[in-house]
């Protein structure tokens, strides 16, 4: 396969992924912002947090130069200036999937570029019109949709595993990003019964809506969510679909069925990171310390992707 074709299919599903992971921040931030604050924030700060998760917020501020939450959902969700918005992930991911139109499904082609279309027609009436919890659960209809027309129709070659690869390496890196924030927000909170114990409970409880995990939460914990819980859940856990280490497993079967030398520095360093995970315990991850763990696991994820790109993205 060209390397140009495996770079589109790549950047194509991991733009769908990314829409679907901003919305999925936007929703949980969103209803967050409606609860009573009980002096620890307000709904601004809430609404300030999918700005902090996706490194927009100097931009956001240079164009705005204060918080309103009108516009920072406009400026997330369908601001065509903003590069990271949700309309111009939608953009990008319509621009890859027509650049490959030969290499994906009559199915794939028709969802993305419906999806596309549909976009722009919310994008004209506004959020306020179509309504942001609404168009949240779109956005993620729209990627569901597409992820079953990619396995139900596509043949298992080079390109199904270049779509997949892009999935969920896009998956892991938002993960970990949302961890984090919410983590930074509570610390390791308390189990007192008091106004922060309650917004702990909601705070994480939304977490773990916002990643699809609140049911495996509940069947394999008992009691209220809590950061070490939660955290072992969403990185260590190989049966949670949108876990670190479910993440990692996949990449790392993707990456060994690659034909060719040029990927063995990609495949070595996601062998490596699986092990990491694979073989690691909760409290080792918080005797490290939750945050440093995180960044440094961020910090990997970003040379697995520059390892990627060098093997198989690149031009020769």
């Amino acid at each position: 396969m060209l390397s140009r074709t495996a770079d589109d299919l790549y950047w194509m599903s991991r733009y769908l992924e990314r829409a679907e992971n901003l919305a999925r921040t936007l929703d949980v931030s969103y209803s967050l912002s409606l609860m009573p604050q009980g002096g620890l924030g307000d709904g601004l700060d809430e609404l300030a947090m999918p700005l902090l998760i996706s490194g927009t917020m100097n931009e956001y501020l240079k164009r705005h130069g204060q918080l309103n939450a009108d516009r920072i959902l406009h400026f997330f969700a369908l601001d065509a200036e903003n590069p990271a918005s949700l309309y111009n992930c939608l953009s990008a991911a319509r621009s890859s999937a027509h650049a490959v139109r030969g290499r994906i499904t009559a199915d794939m082609w028709e969802n993305i570029n419906a999806t596309w279309l549909e976009m722009r027609s919310i994008a004209e009436q506004g959020l306020g019109h179509y309504g942001v919890s609404r168009f949240c659960e779109w956005v993620k209809e729209r990627s569901h949709l597409f992820r079953g027309a990619t396995v139900g129709t596509i043949m298992r070659s080079d390109a199904y595993h270049f779509i997949r690869l892009g999935t969920f390496i896009e998956r892991a890196d938002n993960t970990l990003r949302l961890l984090d924030a919410r983590y930074k927000l509570l610390g390791e909170d308390s189990e007192d019964h008091d106004d922060r114990s309650a917004r702990a409970y909601y705070q994480w409880s939304a977490l773990l809506r916002a990643l699809s995990s609140f049911e495996a939460f509940a069947e394999l914990y008992r009691g209220s969510p809590r950061a070490r819980k939660v955290a072992e859940l969403l990185l260590l856990r190989a049966d949670v679909p949108r876990s670190l280490s479910s993440c990692l497993e996949e990449m790392q079967k993707i990456l060994a069925g690659m034909p060719g030398d040029n990927g063995r520095p990609a495949q070595r360093l996601v062998a490596e990171l699986d092990a990491r995970v694979r073989y690691t315990v909760i409290d080792e991850v918080f005797e490290h310390g939750l945050h440093d763990w995180i960044i440094e696991s961020i910090d990997q994820m970003h040379r697995l992707g520059n390892a990627i790109h060098s093997a198989y993205l690149e031009a020769a």
